[in-house]
């Protein structure tokens, strides 16, 4: 599929959890915050603390991250059901 198709997918669900597998394999689940002709940014949940030593007391929890995809690189989309 073309950049322009994905591009217009990416308007559509503005907003929206959605999973998007690069060309590499690496699937990024998030919501969907931004979409310019190059990238789309996705607003992605931290992942749950797997050690809890003192790093726990000093730093706070990241609520999320936002990532940037180039159009080009997507492999495929497609929305996230609601569980």
């Amino acid at each position: 599929m073309s950049a322009e198709y994905y591009y217009n997918f990416c308007q559509q669900h503005m907003g929206q959890e959605v999973e998007i597998t690069d060309h590499h394999g690496k699937v990024h689940v998030g919501k969907i915050e931004k979409v310019d002709r190059e990238n789309v940014y996705l607003r992605t949940q931290a992942p749950p603390p797997t050690d809890r030593g003192y790093g726990m007391f000093f730093f706070p929890l990241a609520v999320g991250a936002l990532v940037a995809i180039p159009l080009i690189g997507i492999a495929g989309a497609r929305r996230r059901p609601y569980y």
